[in-house]
């Protein structure tokens, strides 16, 4: 029996997927990939992100401000946040963070517009969707400040490729741990032994699609289909079966995204657990 899975992580409103989306989520679905969450980069674009949530039962979303995007949109508050994550179908906020491999915004920037989102993850209790490129330490400390300032709320460290320390200081907060096709690549070793060191019971897979394609696949356009190869690869560093892998991931994310109903697929999986 083929495993229930999700996709914790996409973007189907990037122009890549305009012309093909319900082929898009079809094969999806044909692979085994039951619930996607597209993720939103500009709180401006929003309503986009959110017409794609809406058109299909099995697809959920996010608000927020990437890292890449912070100069834009400084005039972003946490009540702006909290107000349009209201809606049924948005189910966590960001992706929001730091990245320093680039710098397409200041850093003082990020650092204002990460600590909005990370308020605003706190006064509405869903999982912060949190990008971190070469910021590990900046990531940390503010996720810490954070905590101790406001209290405990739900991290996740989204396409993790960073340093062991960033998780490790996420784990200790509670923060569950996303793998996506990098896992797969040749030369992440590293990374692969990183994804060993994280608990089970924090694990979730993604694609980020349409980008970091996973193997086989690489050099074309990710989707959400994909995930499955990373799936496997992950299940492969843990030495379980995939099946296992797909249940325990695709629990652990109903149990992070508890704003999303438990879809019939996943329902059936727990029940023959």
């Amino acid at each position: 029996m083929q495993p229930a899975i999700v996709d914790s992580h996409c973007h189907l409103d990037f122009p890549q997927f305009a012309d093909e989306l319900d082929d898009i989520v079809d094969r999806a679905a044909a692979c085994g990939v039951h619930a996607m969450v597209t993720i939103s980069t500009r709180v401006n674009e929003f309503d986009r992100v959110r017409a794609i949530a809406e058109r299909f039962d099995n697809v959920f979303c996010t608000v927020g401000t990437h890292p890449h995007n912070a100069k834009d949109e400084t005039d972003v508050t946490t009540v702006q946040l909290v107000e349009l994550a209201r809606h049924p179908k948005v189910v966590g906020i960001g992706e929001a963070g730091l990245d320093y491999h680039y710098d397409f915004s200041p850093r003082e920037d990020q650092e204002k517009s990460f600590r909005v989102h990370i308020r605003a993850a706190q006064e509405t209790g869903l999982p912060l969707v949190i990008h971190s490129r070469e910021a590990e330490d900046d990531t940390a400390r503010i996720l810490e400040e954070e905590t101790e300032r406001g209290g405990s709320f739900k991290p996740l460290l989204h396409c993790f490729s960073s340093r062991a320390i960033l998780a490790e200081r996420g784990l200790a907060l509670g923060a569950y741990v996303s793998f996506s096709g990098i896992l797969t690549f040749n030369g992440a070793q590293e990374l692969r032994d990183i994804a060993l060191t994280v608990p089970q019971n924090r694990l979730l897979v993604e694609t980020d699609a349409p980008y970091l394609s996973p193997v086989p696949h690489r050099g074309k356009r990710n989707e959400p289909a994909f995930v499955v190869n990373t799936l496997q690869k992950l299940a492969d560093v843990h030495g379980i079966e995939l099946g296992d892998m797909a249940q325990k991931t695709s629990m652990n994310f109903f149990q992070l995204f508890d704003k999303v109903p438990l879809p019939e697929p996943f329902r059936t999986a727990a029940e023959n657990a």
